[in-house]
């Protein structure tokens, strides 16, 4: 296994379009890394100058402690999973992990010997004769990670390898690829656009806007203390509810949405980031689950209410999740999560008590968070 350093890394296409500004990141020996964000935002790309597959327009990229700008893919002890399986369909299994290290011309025995341990560490051996016509898509997909690991490489780069596959097959896979990173102690970075994949493996992310990284950090500390509202709205499901308002004083530091349909008193603890904002405009967000029914015996002691009135109710099983809006023409539209229970009707209005102690504030126009929720997360 190998650090993996990028320093000021940028892509510059001939037609001068831009799609990596500067990312400079840190990935340690033996980590799990993941970029995440929606559709051209460069993650892919970045992945790819890494693999040595796009030409780095400028920075320095160095895996383990050489530069390898100008070392071609093929000599920079990576290995790849893309999307698409790309298995050469009249070879069999056996043939299909071997096949890079035939080309290598590695001996027939240690040849043998690989395929035969990484078809043991993916279940695989059962199929081994089979050809790719003849499996499933969850065994391609180990098909196509078993080619990776024949080839014993420093780090392993997975560019969105489970999108193909159905939800229920994508969440037994996110589990065999963790599985698998704990089993080699390999580093690996791993590109997806579906933050939860991100939240449930990464052991750090790099959230990716418009080419720029917005924040590197773990996926708690991400969740609990995003750098900025973009960070804040594409780490969660449901996303985090965004409520534009302002600073006032009232007997104390007061949120009030800005048509006055609810106020949020804060307590001592947001003065000091707070004070300073008094007068101005400012987005209030709150995550679906820090919502609770009035009447909930979970609901904590610091909470404030407000009324909204219902527009849809989804019952999941385990929790309901409820859409609202507050009342008037200029209406906010907020995502609950509640625990299961009896619930107004649509069209009925419902108080709701808003956990205070997991606010988060961010600036009107720059989007940068100016206080979230304080408390200590690992």
């Amino acid at each position: 296994m190998a650090h993996v350093h990028l320093d000021q890394i940028r892509k510059v296409y001939p037609n001068g379009y831009v799609a990596v500004h500067g990312a400079s990141l840190d990935i340690n020996a033996g980590e799990f890394v993941v970029l995440v964000g929606p559709s051209g935002c460069g993650k892919s790309t970045t992945l790819r100058m890494i693999a040595g597959l796009e030409e780095i327009s400028s920075g320095t990229l160095k895996i383990g402690d050489r530069v390898v700008n100008e070392v071609a893919p093929k000599d920079r002890n990576i290995a790849m999973v893309f999307q698409n399986y790309a298995l050469y369909p009249h070879m069999n299994v056996y043939d299909n992990m071997a096949f890079g290290l035939k080309l290598s011309k590695v001996k027939k025995a240690e040849i043998d010997r690989r395929v035969r341990e990484a078809a043991a560490i993916l279940s695989i051996e059962p199929i081994l004769d089979r050809k790719p016509k003849q499996l499933s898509g969850g065994q391609r997909q180990r098909v196509a990670l078993g080619r990776a690991i024949v080839r014993d490489a420093e780090v392993f780069l997975f560019d969105e390898p489970l999108s193909n596959l159905d939800a229920k097959l994508r969440v037994q896979m996110r589990a065999e690829i963790g599985k698998l990173h704990r089993t080699l102690g390999k580093t690996m970075i791993y590109v997806t656009h579906d933050q939860v994949e991100a939240m449930t493996m990464g052991d750090r992310i790099v959230v990716l806007k418009d080419g720029y990284v917005q924040q590197m950090d773990t996926p708690l500390n991400l969740y609990h203390h995003p750098v900025n509202r973009f960070v804040a709205s594409f780490i969660g499901s449901p996303s985090m509810n965004f409520v534009e308002g302002s600073i006032v004083r009232d007997s104390g530091l007061v949120f009030r949405e800005q048509h006055g349909a609810f106020t949020v008193p804060l307590d001592a603890t947001w003065r000091d980031t707070l004070t300073g904002h008094v007068g101005q405009a400012v987005t209030l967000g709150l995550r679906p689950e820090d919502f609770y029914a009035e009447a909930s015996p979970a609901r904590p002691t610091t909470t404030a209410a407000a009324t909204f009135q219902i527009d849809v109710l989804e019952p999941m099983g385990s929790e309901v999740v409820v859409y609202a809006s507050t009342p008037g023409q200029a209406a906010h539209q907020i995502v609950a999560r509640l625990a299961p229970q009896t619930l107004p009707e649509p069209s009925q209005p419902i108080t709701l008590a808003l956990d205070t102690s997991k606010l988060h504030f961010f600036d009107a126009e720059s989007e940068a968070t100016l206080a979230s929720a304080p408390m200590a997360v690992a």
